[in-house]
């Protein structure tokens, strides 16, 4: 898989969706909790603290000693990792050398020093990690990225730096894969959130808000924290299709124009589809959609509900007229 087809995925390892570094050998010149922090690192010049240069990243100090630095991570949503980037930026003479790292999958919230112990295939302190990128050159002030061919699902994820120094961020990319309980037949749950394994497969346009953003958990924070397409200057409208959790018969439908007040859409439209497994061309040229809720008015800065009915469905598609920013949609079902 390509850099830019995982970096598409979802950043698993984000601390709005519950990612953390619970646990580092050493964090000397900087902090631990930098690594999963949801800008880009910066470059303060002259910035000093009583240990040393300022750097937006974790960093160790210098080894004298034989071994490696490392630390622990747990994901925010438990997944399948396509893809990570190991960004080194401003770190220039003070970047390891190389990277490894290892996934493990433990149930409920277990005791970080529990999961620092144990060596890649051993079970150790009854954790067992799985290699999923073995020692990997990086370099210095760069995103490094790397494809995961592992198809096993985590939820914590063990990096390794060889010997020492400095990583800015870790991003990790993949789909969610929530506990299989969760999608039990019957459960009734928002089938296109983010955390129970929902994904927004394409658009029309995100000029100015990601897709994603539209399924993640909580309400949004600002505008930009929701999708938004450009200004439409031609005819048509925009649109967006997600993938739901598990094929489930569609209850409840609530779209939140929450931030937006004066580029909110006018009306919008939804629809449903049985197509499990089509991918995104399949799904805007050979899919059956079917009327799940008729064009309605919609008003900017506000919450919207509406109870509706469908058989099991895998796909909805939210319309939009013509153009403009959602905050969320939530989509209320019983697994089929």
């Amino acid at each position: 898989m390509t850099e830019a087809a995982f970096t598409d995925l979802i950043d698993l390892a984000a601390e709005r969706l519950g990612g953390a570094v619970l646990l580092a050998n050493d964090e000397f010149f900087a902090p631990k909790e930098s690594l999963l922090r949801a800008a880009p690192a910066v470059w303060k010049e002259g910035e000093y603290t009583d240990r040393g240069k300022w750097m937006d990243g974790w960093e160790t100090r210098r080894r004298r000693t034989p071994g490696h630095d490392w630390c622990v991570v747990r994901l925010g949503l438990p997944g399948v990792v396509r893809g990570v980037v190991v960004d080194t930026a401003f770190f220039r003479g003070n970047y390891p050398e190389h990277c490894s790292l290892e996934g493990t999958a433990v149930p409920g919230v277990p005791d970080p020093e529990q999961l620092a112990g144990g060596a890649p295939g051993e079970a150790g302190s009854g954790v067992r990690w799985t290699e999923i990128l073995p020692r990997s050159p990086l370099a210095g002030d760069s995103r490094n990225a790397f494809a995961i061919a592992s198809g096993e699902r985590f939820t914590h994820l063990k990096l390794r730096i060889y010997p020492d120094g400095g990583v800015a961020r870790l991003r990790v990319h993949g789909e969610t894969r929530p506990d299989p309980a969760r999608l039990a037949r019957g459960q009734v749950l928002d089938l296109a959130a983010m955390e129970n394994g929902g994904y927004v497969v394409v658009c029309s346009d995100m000029f100015f808000g990601h897709r994603q953003n539209l399924i993640l958990p909580g309400r949004s924070t600002h505008m930009g924290d929701g999708w938004e397409t450009r200004r439409r200057r031609g005819p048509g409208h925009d649109w967006t299709i997600v993938r739901l959790a598990a094929r489930g018969s569609v209850q409840r439908l609530e779209l939140d124009t929450d931030h937006f007040k004066g580029n909110a859409p006018g009306r919008c439209a939804l629809e449903w589809c049985d197509a499990p497994g089509a991918d995104a061309p399949a799904l805007q040229s050979g899919a059956r959609w079917q009327p799940l809720l008729a064009e309605t008015p919609l008003q900017p800065h506000a919450r919207h509900a509406w109870d509706v009915t469908s058989p099991p469905a895998s796909h909805v598609r939210l319309n939009i007229y013509p153009d403009g920013g959602v905050a969320r949609l939530r989509v209320f079902g019983a697994v089929a």
